[in-house]
Formats: structure tokens, sequence, C-alpha cells
């Protein structure tokens, strides 16, 4: 009789168990980066161009942004990119994001510095018990004021294709330079 009670109560105690809660962040969505794009100013369709020796540093970081993950820790060339393409994170606690983008970043006397604000909304939205929340962005900024004017902006313009960052498959910010 005890071998039956026990095994009863050992079916009941596993009767409430659920499936395990994990969140895979290869396949769920969670709080997506800005993605912006650079192009050719001197032709007048736009054209995709390549950046050269580009870094990015948002303010309050010792470090730029990581492109290159591959690459080793005490590698400098982990925080370039020569590509048409960039993400870059926006503070979802905060309404402002500004960068120093660099470009020819360690080329001496060509090295250009130029700051990009990112003024936007954020909304929380549930995805799931294991995965918690994600943010999303709503940039308020008009094209104009993204940035900051200096006596050699290498940033020649700015467009915002798409001020609902939802995901990283749009072109939400389009350079030109």
């Amino acid at each position: 009789m005890k071998k039956i009670f026990l095994f009863l109560l050992i079916a009941f105690s596993f009767s409430g168990c659920e499936k395990d809660d994990i969140c895979d962040p290869t396949s769920t969505a969670t709080t997506p980066r800005l993605v912006v794009q650079f192009y050719d100013n001197s032709i007048s369709t736009p054209t995709l161009k390549n950046v050269t020796n580009l870094s990015a540093i948002a303010d309050g970081m010792s470090s730029g942004i990581v492109f290159n993950t591959s690459l080793p820790v005490d590698d400098t060339d982990r925080y370039l990119t020569n590509d048409t393409k960039i993400y870059l994170p926006l503070q979802p606690t905060g309404t402002v994001t500004t960068y120093k983008l660099t470009f020819n970043t360690g080329a001496a006397g060509v090295e250009n510095t130029d700051i990009i604000t990112f003024d936007y909304t954020t909304k929380n939205v549930y995805v799931s018990r294991a995965c918690g929340y994600k943010t999303l962005f709503n940039l308020t900024n008009t094209n104009a004021n993204l940035v900051t004017p200096d006596s050699d902006n290498w940033i020649k313009s700015i467009f915002i294709a798409q001020p609902n960052i939802e995901t990283e498959n749009d072109i939400h910010v389009q350079i030109f330079f």
C-alpha cells in the first residue's frame, strides 16, 4: 500500500509541471537596433557607398560598437567597419542617444568625427514569460536636426526612411556622404 501511495504522490507532483520556458535568442524578436545605411552624396540617384574605417561610440561608452565579433578583444579593428550598413543600439531607458561617428578612424590628417543625435519615444512590448519585454522606438527627429554642424562634416545629409523601429529588417536612417 505504501508503494502505491508513493507512486501516486510522485505522479501527481509531476502533473503540474510545465514545459521549460527558455527564450531562444535566434528565433525570438528582441529589442531592435537602429539600421543605418550609407549612400554616395555625389550621385543624384541613391547609390550605396561603403564607409572607410568607421567607428561609432555612444555617449558614456569608453569603447565603440563592436562590428567584427570574430576578431580578438584586444584588436582595435573590432570596432571598425567598411560596410554600407551598420546597426546601432539605442538606449531603451532614455529618449536620446548620441553617437560620435568617426570616418577614416586612425588615419592621421583625414580622420573626421561627426556627432549624430537620435531623439525618440519608447514603448515596451511583452514578448513572453521567458523573454520578458522588448523595447520599440519611434524617432522624433526631423531630418535636419540629426547631425551637429561643424566646419568639416563628412555627413552631407540624413534622411529618416522609417521612424518606427520595430525590427531590423528595415532601413531606418539613410546617411549621404
